[in-house]
């Protein structure tokens, strides 16, 4: 017997006899990592509660906070910095901060903040003011924040003390959803960005838009509908969606930038960052959300199309939507949350892959910049700010739901030690203006407590959604999944990031996003007729007979989501593995 036969003999009796001493150890291990939840979710608290007071004390009722200055800031509309004597009459501030915390403060467990912030609002919350908002960002944030908590107030758990909620802020939430509809009378039906609270579109407006501008409003505008029984904000928000989408390329790419009025694109360039981000995310959210196939047959197009044309390793780059030629070659802080829109289609392996190239441009600088050039590996020019941006917090928090891998919580513990070291000033957090230098900004953005201190509190500490299933909406407001407004539900929900629907008995190809499953975690799967399943990762080569040129002619392997090259005979394959 050779010295290293013998130890390995000898390390499987020791286990054997000692089972008691590994038990031992993984009790350990969970009462370690228990210790640190408990520990870091005081310290997310901790966070909150400074952003939150410090605002509450400076800046409340009015938008966002100025932490170093201790003052306000009205950023949502155009009203930007006026002295309260210049301000529209009758205009308070929207308490946007107010609004965006109200369901971080149910995941906290402080319901009594929670009732006193709801009362206030339905007593003192107008929007009959002279004010040109933001279509886009007043819907994820006002709207959607009022719906959210609307349906936490109302919920079975009974928050709020019983007689002191009459659905106020269903009505708040109504009267703006009614402010945002002349947005939409356009030639095209695709919303206007910007809209006058009071007098609805103003002359000469401008008519060019994002994509995430007018291909983001379903889950806000499809929820009030819901709640309310007006079809008018669903029906508006949906043609505007198959408008844009029906704008798609051969490609299915998008643009950036449009106009609403001609419905021709501006931008052609594209990605999966600012401009485009949040179009993908309510296409597969929208889906959970309203059980509607529709979202899903345009997600599973749009998918494929950025796997295709964007991706680069575990990098994605952006491209001309024409031609799927790459344009710039940067990585963009608004990027980092793909990965946890790839958790909620079971791609966890390449979410995981991406996710780690965020965390290690994190860690070179200590945050997340805003543009980061991927062929120079330095930070864009201009562009090296950080605002207190959510997007891998949530990603991170996404993946260890998805894994329960324990260094996940290794990746938060490091955003918060970030975020206390670089961004904690007496009157609150303040973003960073250059992550090279560290110089502060004076601007303590809303999300930060409606996303940021949400998700990594949730990473250490979900106990608040147990018992429920919730879709949070880009600006981490969460809507529950409810059967009633589902057109129709999968047969079976399974928490493990899948699940399983009938098929019906006609022939047809059938794939992981077709079956919405994630068979690249399985062995060879097959369908009951031997049909293999198709990994949802899935790219197909250029040519159907897999001759190529260059890598850039071969796919995605459609069972195990690993990249294919290009032989020196001229054929796709996984050569490399050979």
């Amino acid at each position: 017997m050779t010295r290293r036969t013998s130890c390995w003999t000898s390390l499987i009796v020791f286990l054997l006899i000692s089972p008691t001493i590994f038990n031992s150890s993984m009790s350990e291990l969970d009462s370690s990592l228990s210790a640190k939840r408990r520990r870091m979710s005081e310290k997310v608290r901790k966070m909150f509660y400074h952003a939150y007071d410090n605002y509450m004390t400076y800046a409340f009722p009015h938008d966002e906070l100025k932490p170093i200055s201790k003052t306000f800031t009205d950023s949502l509309s155009e009203l930007g910095n006026l002295k309260l004597e210049n301000l529209p009459k009758g205009y308070n501030g929207s308490a946007l901060t107010l609004v965006e915390s109200l369901s971080s403060l149910v995941i906290l467990g402080n319901n009594t903040e929670f009732e006193r912030a709801v009362m206030w609002l339905s007593e003192n919350l107008n929007f009959d003011v002279d004010a040109r908002i933001n279509l886009f960002e007043c819907n994820i944030r006002l709207l959607g924040g009022l719906v959210s908590a609307h349906i936490l107030a109302t919920d079975s758990t009974n928050r709020l003390i019983q007689g002191t909620y009459s659905n106020q802020l269903l009505v708040l939430a109504q009267d703006l959803g009614t402010r945002f509809l002349p947005a939409f009378n356009t030639p095209t039906g695709l919303p206007y960005a910007w809209i006058n609270l009071k007098y609805g579109v103003m002359e000469n407006e401008t008519t060019e838009t994002s994509t995430s501008g007018c291909g983001s409003l379903i889950l806000e505008m499809g929820s009030l509908s819901r709640l309310t029984g007006d079809s008018r904000f669903e029906d508006a928000a949906l043609h505007a969606l198959r408008k844009l989408w029906g704008m798609r390329s051969s490609l299915n790419l998008l643009g950036t930038t449009l106009d609403v009025a001609t419905g021709e694109w501006i931008e052609y360039s594209s990605g999966i960052g600012a401009g485009v981000d949040s179009f993908y995310e309510y296409l597969i959210k929208a889906h959970i959300l309203f059980g509607k196939e529709e979202f899903w047959r345009m997600f599973q197009s749009a998918y494929l199309g950025v796997q295709k044309y964007f991706r680069y390793g575990s990098w994605y780059h952006e491209a001309d939507m024409r031609t799927g030629r790459a344009t710039y070659w940067q990585l963009t802080s608004l990027q980092a949350f793909w990965p946890g829109v790839q958790v909620l289609v079971g791609d966890v392996a390449a979410a995981n892959l991406t996710h780690r190239e965020f965390f290690h441009v994190w860690k070179k600088f200590g945050v997340l910049p805003e543009r980061y050039l991927l062929d120079h590996q330095i930070v864009h020019p201009t562009e090296k700010y950080y605002p207190l941006r959510p997007e891998l917090a949530e990603s991170t928090y996404y993946l260890y739901q998805a894994t329960k891998d324990p260094w996940y919580m290794e990746v938060g513990e490091a955003i918060v030690n970030s975020l206390n070291l670089h961004t904690k000033v007496e009157g609150g957090y303040a973003s960073i203006r250059d992550v090279t230098t560290m110089q502060l900004e004076d601007h303590q953005h809303s999300f930060f407590l409606a996303e940021t201190c949400k998700y990594l509190y949730l990473l250490f500490d979900d106990s608040a959604l147990m018992g429920g299933n919730y879709v949070f909406t880009t600006e981490g407001h969460p809507l529950p999944v409810v059967s009633d407004w589902h057109e129709r539900l999968p047969d079976s929900y399974i928490p493990r990031n899948w699940t399983s629907i009938k098929i019906e008995t006609q022939k047809k190809q059938a794939s992981a996003m077709s079956m919405q499953v994630c068979p690249a975690n399985l062995l060879k799967p097959r369908l009951d007729d031997g049909q293999q399943i198709e990994s949802v990762c899935h790219v197909p080569d250029t040519r159907d007979d897999h001759r190529c040129l260059t890598d850039d002619d071969c796919g995605i392997d459609s069972l195990n989501c690993r990249r294919r090259s290009c032989s020196m005979a001229g054929y796709c394959g996984l050569w490399l593995l050979i």
